[in-house]
């Protein structure tokens, strides 16, 4: 699952520069052409980054969401539940190793 997260996470940043290079090019073909000026060249292309990567982000929270469910709906334990299990487990063993010791006494 770790693995699925990372290779969306970099799908996201492949994205987000594929888009920002984009809009760069954009930008200087306008400014080529005289639509606009290099300044407002250079701010589009901060606010498009800007948008781009704040979706990212808004997609990346939302698929750790539907992920989390997911597994919860599975009934796939979290990590704090699990590390919980293994200090009980250690103690009831921990218990039974006492008890073996003191029924050999």
């Amino acid at each position: 699952m770790e693995s699925f997260l990372k290779q969306l996470f970099l799908i996201g940043l492949g994205t987000t520069s594929l888009l920002a290079e984009r809009a760069r090019e954009l930008a200087d073909e306008w400014v080529k052409e005289g639509k606009i000026d290099p300044q407002q060249a250079a701010e589009f292309v901060r606010e498009a980054t800007e948008r781009v990567k704040s979706e990212q982000e808004n997609l990346e929270a939302f698929v750790q969401r539907q992920v989390r469910n997911v597994l919860q709906d599975l009934g796939v334990p979290r990590q704090n539940e699990m590390d919980e299990l293994r200090g009980r487990i250690d103690r009831l063993e921990r218990q039974m190793r006492e008890l073996e010791n003191r029924s050999w006494r």
